[in-house]
């Protein structure tokens, strides 16, 4: 290689000085130029010209972006200029030193003003002549340093007339010749100065347009000036030179402020869920969605900015807002709400899933809790985020300290006249105050209840303070509120959204605080209140009439009130509403209608068999899985027959499954699913017999597998935990054909017990345990499962009966020679008669409609007005107990909604895993509970303890792992925010099984031994209180004798069951004396009102206690109790005793919110006044007991809403 010349070495020195900005160099090096070579005149009077240009704008503005024109007096243009366009025309040999010159004379022309001209200029060197410079690997430096020149000042010239396209095209055409500028090439400071320039130029641009509107995120290119911003940055690093925050250099735009653009246009991306723009972008693997890489990559600006941001941002004084940091926040909740939503999956997000997601955004929660002073939207965006991880008690903190500080900074606004922006507005209040009682309503008990009222009575003061919320019309009359002298609005006009849902959770927290409150009077003004709460946020005008989860609630009070016109109205109205296209959003996800309806299709259910319309429930059950039209929909393609598979053949059928929504669905969703099927069976039951139920349990369990997974993986050669007792009554039928309806199926069913021929034989009304074919009284109307699956009205060991029987008696078989619907509560086999419920008469349809036809579904048994006309019980003038029917006025019977507005408001709450699993446990136990009870009813007793036995069996389990629990917020007698029953209350459910078995199979000291037990555990267990109570009247009226002290001899060589012919005899007696007080003559009275004398003419008890104090002791009277061998019967005190507990816990019963409207309770309560001589009060309870069974669903109002009220 040869060895340079001098003038070469100049050369070479005037392109270092210039790319390093050693412009005290510049005028020796020229000199020296011109002296060594002969051919370089142009690149000696370029580089003089930019040194002046630089001293000018130095002098000017001293290390100042170069953005306004210098005067003629420093640069003198119309001399320069001249000169080098002179040598640029002569200049052919260098055509990288003709392009530096073209650029220079167009920076010329910029720097003193000359725009036009420095445009012209500029577009020769960029798309004329002067621009084909061959490959640009080849370039020197300072050519591209020159080339970033010429395509900002053209850019920037652009922009000054308003023409920002046509300058985001010049920028976005420079990108691919200087593409390894930002790609990892070493330069120098000019060359970053430049490309600083370049960047933030075009960033702000793109930036101005898209808020403008003049461009869309959906454009493919949208992110590019950004991303090549972010590879600007990294190779920086790389490189050796990281570049830092803050300015860089004098005037120009914080380098955070580009970070800032390019996370608000992710953030815009995200949240109106755009495609994602592949500009600019590295290399996707196959592997990477471009939802994952969309999230990457907003996690990676996201660190950027908020490094920056945090950093560059001190501690404020009282008087200072710290608005960019708040917004930061705000954007980043927001994109928080939408990664979070339902419309998002684990495998979406990357490593941590949802739960991650939630802690990265507390941890950035907290820094910028560093940099702000009491900022009311990162402590309302505390509690938010800290309520989806299931930290109840940080998230009620924070809800807390917010609500302090909003109280107390509002009432100094009042008192001040002066608004404070860092304080939250009234509608972000109302919203915020709202979702706490929401929260609390939804996951706490007892104290969150009350908590929850109290909130709910600050936000009713809140509402009425400030002015009318803004009407629904379009025709909004715009009134003047109360004003600051610069003309700001203290209290603007809420929305009518805000308004409803303030109503709504005011509604709630009433409503809420009406089922554990101790006070009569205040459930009943309460339930009233929540009516009326309810309404407003339905209103029309004000409110908000299409939200779902608002109708859901209102229609269980009303059902809870007995309203059930008024329920039906309103659940009626929310199915019937039109499903709009695209009716999807990211925070509800696909199906969030028919999703949020099948609580209300559950509801439907119960409201048609609260009025004995056992089929059109059953219909309605269906409807809430044929609501999604393809079964695949709901649960994929995954199979759902039951039975044990090995990991082999579910990993060869996993790959070709694809999933379905239940997959997307939380725990609460799921349970609804359950509880949906569980009332299926019962109604099963009802119809069809117990026999038929339990074949039909095992669909419900696979159900349950489905939607959670086995909960134990079976060991080869043992029977699965989720396999039904093997019986004798019959093969399990296809399962999927039963969970979602099919008709043919379901058709082809008959009674277990009742043949066509029987029908004819059906009695007035179905029975209850209490009645006996052989006696006509004035029971109540069903027989109800609960939770449990007991019957209605609890029995009696006296009159012990299966249930089976009155099952089968009360089937709604249609028979072959009549083709009208028999109803079991007729009193004709060929007229139909109409029933009295809810105070107006009702029919059953005379042929079966169409599940799928559901105009006619609703059509039938609606009226054009409700006649409110009284029922046979509430005409008799007396003491209703605990009577709050609502005085107002029902909704309309003809309510119509166009479409369904989403349930707005709470986050997705993700539990820690061991308290999902003991949740769904708990769900488990129910199920094995209720399959005990269809067994109990159908006198299958070995499969009942053994359906009994698996509860055990699980809650064992799960109070070993409560006590392995180190948090302290779960106990055995507490369940934690978000439980639903504690291991306590799940031993009360198991024992209260138990001690029903005990019943079936006449051992009654047995089964008060299980009741006692799960008092123990539970001591306002209601199903327990009134298997003890009936045990303990039963032993006040002798209807049960003790046992006898001594065991019974078998006597040798007797028959299987015989007795010793003493013991015989004693029994014989014994059973002789129970059937004469268990079967007195026919009753002259109302049923269970005793005369003051029995039928055989014996003096009452207490005459002949009185009596026999006036006589003189004898010598058989010595002794106050007999002999133990001797005794038939118990002592007066202990049967007072016994009495007297029945009547303590039945009367604190019907005062909890869990039994004010549990007409057994009632009933028992009626039979102990009964035993004590009150017939008025025992009068009264019969009546209120006979109004709640007119109302009463097949299972319980609670079970419909697994978050309670909450939908």
């Amino acid at each position: 290689m040869p060895k340079p010349t001098k003038g070469e070495l100049n050369v070479q020195f005037l392109e270092n000085a210039r790319c390093s900005a050693q412009w005290d160099e510049i005028p020796n090096l020229v000199r020296k130029v011109r002296k060594h070579t002969t051919d370089r005149e142009c690149l000696a009077t370029t580089a003089e010209t930019e040194h002046k240009i630089i001293l000018a704008s130095l002098k000017e503005r001293p290390g100042s972006r170069p953005a306004t024109a210098i005067p003629p007096t420093e640069l003198d243009a119309a001399t320069l200029a001249p000169r080098l366009l002179e040598v640029l025309e002569n200049e052919s040999k260098y055509p990288e030193e003709r392009y530096q010159a073209r650029v220079c004379v167009g920076w010329l022309y910029w720097a003193v003003g000359e725009y036009e001209l420095a445009s012209e200029q500029l577009s020769l060197a960029i798309s004329g002549s002067d621009a084909e410079l061959g490959d640009v690997s080849t370039l020197g430096e300072w050519t591209r340093v020159c080339m970033l020149k010429a395509a900002y000042l053209k850019a920037n010239c652009l922009s000054r007339d308003d023409r920002r396209l046509e300058a985001l095209t010049v920028f976005e055409s420079a990108l691919g010749p200087l593409a390894d500028v930002w790609n990892g090439y070493k330069g120098r400071q000019q060359l970053s100065f430049w490309a600083e320039l370049f960047l933030t130029e075009y960033c702000m641009l793109q930036a101005r347009t898209l808020e403008a509107g003049e461009k869309s995120l959906a454009d493919p290119n949208s992110l590019t000036p950004l991303r090549c911003w972010a590879k600007y940055w990294e190779s920086s690093t790389t490189q050796g030179t990281p570049l830092k925050g803050g300015h860089g250099f004098r005037g120009a735009i914080p380098r955070r402020r580009i970070w800032g653009e390019y996370y608000t246009a992710l953030s815009g991306i995200l949240q109106n869920d755009l495609p994602y723009p592949p500009g600019n972008l590295t290399a996707i693997t196959k592997d990477t969605s471009a939802r994952n890489q969309l999230r990457i990559e907003l996690k990676k600006v996201e660190a950027a900015y908020e490094g920056l941001l945090l950093t560059e941002t001190p501690f404020p004084r009282a008087d200072e807002e710290r608005e960019e940091v708040e917004h930061f926040v705000n954007t980043a909740m927001a994109n928080w709400a939408v990664l979070g939503g339902r419309d998002w999956h684990e495998h979406d997000l990357g490593p941590g899933g949802k739960e991650g997601l939630s802690r990265g955004i507390l941890d950035i929660l907290y820094r910028a809790a560093t940099k702000t002073f009491h900022s009311t939207s990162i402590l309302r965006s505390l509690f938010t985020v800290h309520l989806s991880v299931a930290e109840f008690d940080l998230a009620f903190h924070a809800f807390d300290s917010y609500l302090d500080i909003v109280t107390k900074g509002t009432a100094r606004i009042d008192k001040t006249g002066h608004v404070e922006p860092s304080l939250d507005d009234d509608a972000t209040v109302l919203q915020t105050i709202s979702q706490a009682i929401i929260a609390l309503c939804k996951y706490g008990f007892h104290d969150a209840a009350e908590k929850s009222y109290n909130l709910g009575v600050q936000l009713e003061q809140m509402l009425q303070k400030l002015p009318a919320p803004l009407p629904n019309t379009e025709e909004n009359i715009s009134t003047l509120g109360e004003e600051t002298a610069d003309g700001t609005e203290l209290h603007p006009r809420i929305s009518s959204w805000t308004n409803a849902l303030a109503w709504q959770a005011i509604g709630l927290s009433q409503a809420q605080w009406a089922r554990y409150t101790f006070d009569t009077a205040v459930r009943s003004e309460m339930q009233s209140k929540s009516i009326g709460s309810f309404q407003k946020s339905l209103s029309p005008q004000t409110g908000n009439p299409t939200d779902v989860r608002t109708l859901f609630t209102l229609g269980i009070v009303l059902a809870e009130q007995r309203q059930l016109s008024a329920a039906i109205d309103i659940v009626k109205a929310a199915l019937m509403s039109n499903k709009k296209a695209g009716d999807t959003t990211l925070e509800t996800g696909t199906y969030w209608r028919e999703r949020s309806l099948i609580p209300l299709w559950h509801l439907l259910a119960l409201l048609m068999s609260a009025r004995q319309d056992f089929v059109m429930a059953s219909r309605a059950c269906e409807g809430a899985f044929e609501q999604f039209d393809d079964p695949t929909v709901l649960f994929g393609s995954q199979s759902l027959q039951g039975g044990f598979r090995s990991e082999h053949l579910n990993e060869l059928e996993a790959k070709a499954q694809t999933l379905g929504l239940v997959d997307e669905m939380d725990d609460v969703e799921k349970e609804g699913i359950i509880e949906v099927k569980m009332t299926q069976l019962a109604l099963v039951e009802l119809l069809e017999g117990p026999e038929v139920a339990v074949n039909a349990c095992q669909e419900l369990l696979v159900l349950y597998t489905r939607l959670f997974g086995s909960t134990q993986k079976p060991p080869t050669g043992q029977k699965s935990m989720l396999d039904v007792p093997k019986s004798s009554a019959g093969t399990v039928k296809s399962v999927r054909g039963s969970i979602f309806g099919s008709r043919s199926d379901r058709n082809s069913r008959k009674p277990a017990s009742a043949a066509p021929s029987d029908m004819s034989s059906l009695p007035e009304r179905p029975l209850t345990t209490q009645t006996s074919r052989s006696t006509t009284t004035a029971a109540p109307t069903i027989q109800v499962t609960d939770d449990q699956g007991e019957n209605g009205i609890s029995q009696r060991p006296s009159t012990r009966g299966r249930r089976s029987d009155s099952a089968r008696r009360s089937s709604l078989k249609k028979p072959e020679s009549d083709t009208s619907q028999r109803r079991a509560a007729s009193t004709s086999a060929t007229a139909r008669e109409p029933t009295v419920v809810d105070g107006e008469d009702y029919f059953t349809p005379a042929t079966e409609i169409p599940a799928n036809d559901r105009p006619e579904f609703f059509s039938y048994g609606s009226k054009s007005s409700i006649g409110r006309e009284a029922s046979f019980s509430r005409g008799r003038g007396l003491l209703r107990f605990d009577s709050n029917i609502s005085a107002r006025s029902a909704p309309a019977a003809d309510i119509t909604i166009d479409t369904l507005s989403p349930p707005s408001a709470l986050p997705v709450v993700q539990f820690p895993d061991d308290q999902a699993k003991r949740q769904q446990q708990i769900i488990l136990v129910r199920v094995w509970l209720l399959i005990a009870a269809f067994y109990r009813r159908a006198g299958m007793v070995k499969d009942t303890v053994q359906a009994i036995q698996e509860a055990k069996s699980i809650v064992d389990t799960l109070e070993a792992d409560i006590a392995k629990d180190t948090s302290g917020l779960v106990r055995l007698s507490f369940p934690g925010w978000g439980g639903k029953k504690s291991a306590d209350e799940l031993w009360s459910d198991v024992h209260a099984e138990a001690g029903y078995l005990a019943l079936v199979q006449d051992l009654p000291y047995k089964a008060r031994a299980h009741f006692e037990e799960a008092l123990l555990r539970s001591p306002n267990h209601p199903q327990s209180i009134l298997g003890l109570s009936n045990i303990l009247l039963d032993i006040y009226s002798e209807n049960l004798l003790p046992d006898p002290a001594v065991p019974k001899v078998a006597v040798v060589g007797a028959e299987p069951g015989t007795l010793p012919a003493e013991d015989a005899a004693h029994s014989s007696a014994a059973s002789h004396s129970k059937k004469q007080s268990a079967a007195p003559a026919l009753p002259n009275v109302p049923i269970g009102l005793k005369p003051t004398s029995t039928v055989s003419g014996t003096r009452p008890e207490s005459q002949t206690l009185s009596q026999s104090k006036m006589k003189p002791a004898t010598s058989t009277q010595t002794n106050e109790l007999p002999a133990p061998w001797k005794a038939t019967s118990l002592p007066l005190v202990d049967r007072l005793a016994a009495r007297d507990r029945a009547y303590g816990l039945l009367s604190s019963l019907t005062r909890l919110g869990t039994g004010w409207n549990n007409s057994e309770a009632w009933f028992a309560l009626a039979r102990a006044y009964e035993e004590s001589s009150q017939a008025d009060k025992a009068k009264d309870a019969l009546w209120w007991c006979v109004e709640l069974e007119e109302a009463k669903g097949i299972r319980p109002w609670s079970c419909v809403g697994a978050g309670g009220y909450v939908l």
